[in-house]
């Protein structure tokens, strides 16, 4: 969602109250049951998915900033002088401070996320430690289109980065779409940094996603303790299981929480029916070979330009630049 630049606080949340709402009764209700991935991260989700990144079993975020940290001259070596680094999802600005340090003089940094509170804390950090650097915040749902500050705007280039995997939350179909809507965005001749998780073998997705501390567990069902605090959900959370498995067919992490016994939830006034063993699917993962990515993003006008992966192929860094004739690419 985008937020409403000229509302006040209390109308913007209001607003997302009523978009949560309608995205988790509507989800609830269809068969079978699913909430959106991103609904994951409010404050107490955003903190234990930061403990999930530090878990040993838990590779992406390891092998992700190893590649960043071993390439970041060469990755950088694509970003003009002068360009604007515009990161989708920033969240916390830890991958975007390794490529910081190492690009040439950027006109301005523009971090977009949903959170706007958690962004401009960033900020403010990254204002403290690159005092040369002009840093632009923008709220808004990276998934939909938005409008760039005037200094990314008059940038003579454009970079996204793109790390986290994040595309793999998405559908296939629903990544071609967001990436189109990225060139839009961005423009012809822009480069974009995407950090791709790769195929690996079943043991070591399923340990990354059923860790021994349960973090996981706790980071799913605290989708349900979000709904009960802010939608007057009676949600029990001991009557739900947290559930990740590896669809071989189509190469993702699914992951659901379980009912565990046949019950009734009421979620903002609505009463919602679960079967035993029913579940509410609450994200995909998908995982890409490197060819099956630059496939995608050709098809919607991406030209592949360099990949870096950490030693063992668990995790890519890809690049790609969307040419002047891509403008004309499918909407």
């Amino acid at each position: 969602m985008v937020a409403l630049a000229h509302s006040s606080p209390s109308q913007s949340q209001s607003a997302e109250d009523s978009v949560f709402a309608a995205d988790v009764l509507r989800g609830l209700n269809a068969t079978p049951k699913r909430i959106p991935a991103k609904y994951f991260y409010d404050d107490a989700g955003s903190l234990l998915f930061d403990r999930i990144t530090d878990l040993p079993e838990y590779y992406p975020t390891r092998c992700e900033i190893s590649i960043l940290q071993a390439h970041a001259a060469e990755i950088c070596k694509l970003i003009p002088e002068g360009a604007a680094l515009v990161e989708l999802g920033a969240g916390s600005n830890k991958k975007a401070r390794i490529l910081l340090k190492a690009a040439p003089a950027l006109s301005v940094y523009v971090p977009v996320d949903i959170c706007g509170e958690m962004i401009e804390r960033e900020a403010a950090e990254l204002r403290h430690d690159f005092p040369e650097l002009k840093v632009t915040p923008v709220t808004a749902d990276f998934t939909k289109e938005f409008e760039l500050p005037k200094e990314a705007r008059d940038a003579p280039a454009r970079v996204g980065f793109f790390p986290g995997s994040t595309i793999g939350n998405f559908e296939p179909h629903e990544a071609a779409a967001f990436l189109n809507n990225v060139g839009k965005i961005l423009g012809p001749g822009a480069i974009l940094i995407i950090g791709v998780d790769l195929i690996k073998p079943t043991e070591v997705l399923k340990a990354a996603y059923n860790d021994k501390q349960g973090v996981t567990a706790k980071f799913n069902l605290n989708l349900l303790k979000r709904i009960n605090r802010e939608l007057g959900g009676t949600f029990n959370l001991d009557s739900f299981e947290h559930h990740a498995i590896y669809n071989r067919e189509r190469n993702r992490i699914e992951m659901h929480l379980a009912s565990l016994r046949r019950q009734k939830v009421k979620v903002a006034g609505e009463t919602i029916d679960f079967r035993a063993g029913e579940t509410i699917h609450t994200e995909n993962s998908y995982k890409y070979s490197i060819e099956s990515l630059t496939a995608l993003a050709r098809g919607v006008g991406w030209s592949p330009v360099k990949v870096w992966t950490d030693t063992d192929k668990y995790f890519s860094i890809q690049t790609f630049r969307l040419e002047p004739e891509g403008d004309d690419r499918k909407a």
